[in-house]
């Protein structure tokens, strides 16, 4: 089915209200690498005392092991039409798991692909919570042979607005529709970085990311993964995302989260876990950043046009 433009645009967003705790929390930081060098405890991330959060959890709240505790409700309030997986990429799969359904919208997940990730953090998250998350199709661009969905998400408590996260998700052979095109990318600058460290993930990163609530066998089943043409088990496009997003709060806010206002890249390739990232850094302006990460010794970036903004 081409997709509709019109009817995806239009649609009335989804709503569900989601739930979280500081275990929640705590078990994100973890298994991102927070702690893990024996005399840096990293406590303002790690110890429940003065928890202090990465804007990134966002990603994954509402769907770690306290919702799993609390029962179905919550976790199907979690799990909207835009899905739970950054590999399924949003939609309703439970009649068709091949298929990725959203209002006007009905293309073969293995066609789909998470091109990219923002969040804006609009204030500090807190150690735990409630919020109620609206999530809805903002864009569709037409790349010619292929279609750039952008998934919105936000977040609103009590308090005010939370987050606003976007999810960029490639379909290829569903371009020629006639939508707008792409906007241009904004790459790297070309001169020596100011920054470059080098990032070491863990062989068992993927199986703590997992708990946070992406269960996607791709990330820890040998065969699974075979079967999808890949050499074995990959490390979630997210869990990179957090890594980076994490070094970049070490880097440039002194490794305090709520100095960060957004986060943002292009997905560009592959990690497996165990892999040692490198991590370049521009600064482009007061409070901003661009960066690109590459698996060391390769060129290719698996994550580029990063855009890092601090308050």
């Amino acid at each position: 089915m081409p997709i509709d433009t019109e009817t995806a645009l239009a649609a009335d967003p989804q709503i569900s209200e989601i739930s979280w705790t500081s275990t929640d929390v705590l078990l994100y930081h973890l298994s991102l690498g927070a702690g893990s060098q024996a005399d840096e405890p990293e406590l303002r991330l790690t110890f429940e005392r003065d928890l202090k959060v990465l804007p990134t959890f966002g990603l994954v709240a509402g769907r770690g092991p306290s919702t799993a505790a609390s029962g179905p409700s919550a976790t199907t309030a979690g799990e909207s039409a835009y899905g739970s997986t950054e590999e399924e990429a949003g939609g309703d799969t439970a009649s068709d798991p091949t298929r990725m359904r959203l209002p006007g919208i009905d293309v073969d997940l293995r066609a789909v692909l998470h091109a990219g990730q923002s969040l804006t953090a609009h204030r500090p998250l807190p150690a735990s919570g409630t919020a109620e998350v609206r999530r809805s199709v903002a864009q569709i661009h037409d790349l010619g042979k292929a279609a750039l969905i952008v998934l919105e998400s936000s977040a609103v408590d009590a308090d005010g607005p939370l987050w606003t996260e976007h999810s960029r998700i490639y379909v290829r052979g569903e371009g020629g529709f006639g939508g707008e095109p792409a906007p241009a990318p904004r790459p790297v600058p070309e001169r020596v970085p100011e920054t470059s460290v080098r990032i070491t993930t863990r062989p068992d990163q993927a199986l703590l990311y997992r708990l946070n609530g992406d269960l996607n066998p791709l990330h820890i089943d040998p065969e699974f993964a075979r079967s999808a043409g890949l050499p074995g088990p990959i490390l979630h496009g997210l869990a990179t995302y957090g890594i980076v997003a994490k070094a970049l709060t070490d880097i440039a806010a002194d490794g305090h989260p709520e100095r960060v206002a957004e986060v943002g890249a292009r997905f560009s390739g592959m990690v497996t876990p165990g892999d040692v990232l490198v991590l370049e850094v521009w600064e482009t302006g007061p409070g901003q950043r661009s960066y690109r990460a590459r698996v060391e010794g390769s060129e290719q970036a698996v994550l580029d046009e990063g855009v890092l903004i601090l308050n």
